[in-house]
């Protein structure tokens, strides 16, 4: 199979299920920005150190990965169509008790906290902002054509987590968390 297939290279694209739509499309800038931010979580966790105490977040990322690939999947598939593996209500439950579990572990936050620190942290800042991005695209698409609410649900809530996480790597690394007042 190859890589390339030139069937792109007149600015249209395929949805699942293979309808047409330009590049620049409310849904493709949706899913896209999904697959962005998978690649900067991945980036992430590739600055991680690779020891025993990381397994249990890179075994959550795992997780959140895989589903940001399902609402990449589901964002890429039109209205009409059925849905592989649909975002539930139970994946923004995971998160929150995800986000309590970790938040459990650090300081109240008592200013802002500006992005940076371990490079783990500084990366997962990104994502965040990537999620929230993807997020925006998301209600954008929703207001033209059916999108699942939980999806967007998701997004939102991911975003918190990998705030959360963020401020965890920089905590179990020894990094100072820059913020406002420093």
């Amino acid at each position: 199979m190859k890589i390339y297939t030139k069937s792109g290279d007149k600015g249209e694209t395929s949805l699942v299920y293979g309808a047409r739509v330009p590049k620049y499309a409310d849904r493709v800038e949706a899913y896209g920005t999904c697959d962005e931010a998978n690649s900067v979580i991945g980036l992430a966790l590739s600055t991680l150190p690779q020891d025993d105490q990381w397994r249990e977040l890179r075994g959550f990322f795992h997780i959140v990965q895989t589903k940001l690939f399902h609402i990449g999947a589901e964002l890429a598939t039109p209205a009409d169509k059925k849905v592989g593996w649909p975002i539930q209500e139970q994946d923004v439950l995971d998160l929150e008790a995800q986000i309590d579990t970790l938040d459990g572990h650090l300081p109240p936050l008592t200013n802002f906290v500006l992005p940076g620190g371990h490079p783990s942290a500084a990366a997962l800042h990104v994502a965040r902002t990537v999620v929230r991005r993807a997020e925006r695209k998301a209600v954008q698409l929703s207001t033209a054509e059916e999108v699942n609410a939980v999806v967007i649900k998701y997004l939102n809530r991911l975003s918190d987590y990998l705030f959360v996480a963020a401020r965890y790597v920089n905590s179990k690394t020894g990094n100072v968390e820059p913020n406002l007042h420093e």
